[in-house]
């Protein structure tokens, strides 16, 4: 009985693993189907459930027109509001880490409201905020840009993620570390950027991997956000709601691939140490 119970959590497992995994390894493996390409010189990906053979196409064409200029803009705005969400939200969860108990609570409690927070609500939000701040600034003949609009956006609804990303870490961190470091000579900025930053860097760059893959899978925010049409996520939309001739499956695989190829050297990184760890407290008891 035990051994069929141990058969059927297997079986559960794969296939909750296929249900997942499935449609992805479908999606990397046609984005190297060879499409039909009409005379206008466009392929026609509506008819991606049919192997027609193997190229490299695909990937070029993502570099080629309306496609890389959404590709190139969403890059864009998610490195730059990642970098900077994992700055405030560090600088945030240093802060909140050495409050007091019931101002701590408090404050983890507004900050994760962003999170439970309906995307269709947040962007209607921001689209309320920009368009008070917008009428506010055309009387000195001003206007928040569209570039800026999403930036700040992706920025707000990302700190939050590294917020709960790194304070897991500071937990585990011991809080003698920093009295520590200033007691051997470090100014409280060298003390913070020699001793505590060093130790909480697993969760500061998990922080800003999440950030990054909540910035590249967003779409709602951005669609009332900004009135340009050109990010990833909206001109897939555009396409696969309006257009005739389908969507690339090589625009998210080449946006898939990389994080999870980071996200594996960062875990891989981080079992690695933790292993080294295990080493050193094992030569420590023997001796």
């Amino acid at each position: 009985m035990k051994r069929f119970g141990r058969s059927l959590k297997y079986v559960y497992l794969g296939i909750m693993l296929v249900f997942l995994y499935l449609p992805i390894v479908y999606l990397i493996v046609f984005s190297f189907n060879q499409f039909h390409v009409g005379r206008s010189g466009e392929a026609d990906y509506t008819n991606i459930g049919k192997w027609m053979g193997f190229t490299l196409t695909n990937y070029g064409a993502i570099f080629k027109g309306e496609a890389s200029r959404a590709l190139m803009l969403t890059l864009e705005i998610a490195v730059i509001s990642s970098v900077a969400a994992t700055i405030i939200g560090t600088a945030a969860a240093i802060g909140i880490n050495s409050m007091k108990k019931r101002s701590r609570s408090i404050v983890l409690s507004v900050s994760q409201l962003p999170m439970v927070n309906p995307d269709l609500v947040t962007g209607i939000t921001f689209m309320m905020l920009f368009a008070f701040v917008n009428s506010v600034l055309s009387n000195v003949n001003l206007k928040i840009n569209d570039f800026v609009k999403l930036l700040i956006a992706h920025i707000s609804f990302s700190i939050p993620y590294v917020i709960f990303s790194v304070l897991p870490r500071l937990k585990q961190s011991s809080d003698l570390l920093y009295e520590a470091a200033m007691d051997l000579g470090c100014s409280p900025m060298q003390a913070l950027f020699k001793a505590v930053i060093p130790d909480i860097m697993p969760g500061i760059t998990s922080g800003f991997i999440m950030a990054l893959t909540m910035s590249l899978d967003d779409f709602v925010v951005s669609y009332f956000v900004s009135d340009l049409r050109s990010t990833l996520s909206i001109y897939i939309y555009s396409r696969a709601a309006h257009g005739t001739k389908g969507v690339n499956p090589a625009l998210a695989t080449i946006i898939f691939i990389p994080l999870v190829t980071m996200l594996l050297v960062v875990n891989l990184r981080r079992l690695a140490k933790d292993r080294e760890y295990e080493i050193q407290n094992k030569k420590v008891k023997m001796k």
